[in-house]
């Protein structure tokens, strides 16, 4: 099939298949780094290396995808945005396989970090750009409904069908599974008609090295941070001024009359700015929620990973209900009135789960505030990306789809980051404070065990730290037994502050939502002189 044969005719609407089959895509794309983390340990010892090594790979591919996805937005429209979905695919299927066939920590972070994060940076903005350029009205919102709907289930379900696999079959198995996916997409591809793009073809290289720097620079300096590294001000600072001094070019270039790496002129469309924002807060209250709650499950109820995944399924369920459910029954409503609701729903549903955390003795109890955040999270998925790309011009859409896709990257990182400095903080602080407090331990043994707990037992639940405590008299390993648990509840309910004050964020800025006109005028969205 040429290019032009597979190019869109005006007014046609592809095939309900290809909306499975970049569902399916998507659904690769999310699951991919949960089946990394749930096999660290497996992976640390078939390959004999590192849980930091591993970690680290699992942070530069977070950072490739975050820092290159600008620029891969602008690729998908000089090459195409076909070309650049099944490039990002392809990068994917490349990684999964050497996932499979690695034999050493150096082939995952060049094939699955490096090669796999820049083919996430093609895939994203062009997969959102294609949904624009292949369906219309009722059925790009459907699109884009059952896209996002994939792309929760994944989130959610990646630890229990990860763990499942690593626990009976082998982690190789389940990157070998990502690449059958992968392939079954590709077949599939003459289904995609190209979004094609009629705007300047020169690049802006300043831009690109600027957003480069600025959107890695912040990336890292959160997983620099979250790992308890050196200089973390100064790497956010400086990925800080580069942000700053990138916007501050495109301005001045579009003044001039001179390509940008991305058109300023988007964000003069307050519904973007608003999709935008809405987005990333949506992804950080995932991520926090997605790093608390694991947590919680296999430290403090002290489950495997089959259990906590099933503890989860909850939230996975009827988030992937309510994804599909709103996008049938929307109707004629407003989408920024379903995304208020969702961030409402989602608000109560963390509200619920604060109180519980130190109570619960069972993964039962998270029941009814995990659907109920699944519920948010359902209607947010269904509405925020058709919402913020419905009043975008063809000619744009790809560099607002990068955005998009940038700013949802960047929440969902910085909410499991941020999360989890936030845990670990929580944590040092109470260990300290508790064993100072301590009416059992001597002063001695107060210092030692603030250090211990506050380097250890983040990773270790009770029945762990008994085991390295049998050779203390009793009342020295009760006490610090009951400082260890009474220390993680409460970071956990700090670390689900992050959400919390995600959801509420979002809850007040869609009152905006609903005052701003969902049909911008079309100065807001159409190209400038």
């Amino acid at each position: 099939m040429t290019e032009e044969a597979s190019k869109a005719p005006a007014g046609a609407t592809a095939s309900p298949r290809l909306a499975i089959l970049l569902a399916m895509a998507m659904f690769v794309l999310v699951v991919d780094t949960s089946l990394m983390n749930v096999s660290i340990s497996s992976v640390v010892r078939d390959l004999d290396t590192t849980v930091s090594g591993v970690q680290s790979a699992i942070a530069l591919e977070a950072l490739v995808s975050a820092a290159f996805i600008l620029i891969g937005s602008k690729v998908g429209d000089l090459i195409g945005r076909k070309r650049a979905y099944l490039l990002g695919l392809v990068g994917y299927a490349i990684g999964a396989l050497a996932m499979t066939l690695a034999q050493s920590l150096t082939a995952i972070i060049v094939f699955w970090a490096l090669i796999g994060g820049l083919g996430a940076s093609l895939l994203l903005p062009a997969m959102q750009s294609l949904i624009h350029g292949n369906f219309e009205g009722a059925a790009q919102v459907k699109a884009y409904a059952l896209v996002g709907a994939s792309a929760a289930l994944a989130a959610a379900v990646g630890p229990l069908l990860g763990g499942f696999i690593t626990t009976y079959l082998s982690w190789r198995v389940a990157f070998l599974l990502e690449v059958v996916v992968i392939a079954v997409v590709l077949i599939g591809q003459g289904l995609i008609h190209d979004a094609p793009y009629t705007g300047s073809r020169r690049v802006d290289v300043v831009g690109a090295v600027l957003s480069v720097i600025g959107m890695g620079g912040v990336v890292l300096g959160i997983l620099v941070w979250q790992e308890g590294g050196e200089y973390v001000g100064l790497i956010i600072g400086l990925g800080l001024i580069a942000l700053a001094t990138f916007i501050w070019w495109l301005v001045r270039r579009k003044r001039r009359g001179e390509p940008t790496l991305l058109d300023p002129d988007l964000f003069r469309s307050a519904v973007y700015r608003l999709g935008i924002s809405q987005q990333t807060l949506q992804q950080i209250a995932l991520g926090g929620t997605m790093i608390a709650l694991p947590i919680y499950l296999q430290m403090v109820l002290e489950y495997n990973a089959m259990e906590a995944g099933l503890s989860m399924a909850p939230l996975s369920l009827s988030m992937f209900g309510m994804a599909i459910l709103a996008e049938k029954k929307a109707g004629g409503r407003r989408p920024s009135s379903i995304i208020r609701w969702g961030f409402a729903l989602l608000t109560l549903g963390v509200l619920g789960l604060i109180p519980i955390v130190p109570r619960a003795d069972s993964g039962w109890a998270l029941v009814a505030p995990l659907i109920l955040m699944g519920l948010g999270l359902g209607l947010l998925v269904s509405q925020l990306n058709n919402y913020t790309l419905g009043p975008i011009s063809e000619e744009r859409v790809s560099e607002a789809a990068g955005v998009n896709s940038a700013a949802g990257s960047f929440g969902l990182s910085f909410g499991l980051a941020f999360g989890g400095a936030i845990m670990l903080a929580t944590l040092s602080f109470a260990f300290t404070n508790l064993a100072e407090s301590s009416t059992v331990l001597n002063p001695t043994e107060q210092q030692q065990v603030a250090q211990a707990l506050e380097e250890d037992a983040q990773v270790m639940s009770n029945t762990e730290l008994e085991k390295q405590l049998a050779t203390q008299p009793p009342d020295t390993r009760a006490e610090i037994l009951d400082i260890n648990s009474t220390a993680r509840p409460i970071a956990l309910q700090v670390a689900l502050a992050i959400p919390l004050l995600a959801g509420l964020a979002g809850l007040v800025n869609s009152f905006r939502m609903v005052r701003v006109d969902r049909r911008p005028t079309p100065d807001e969205v159409e190209p400038t002189a």
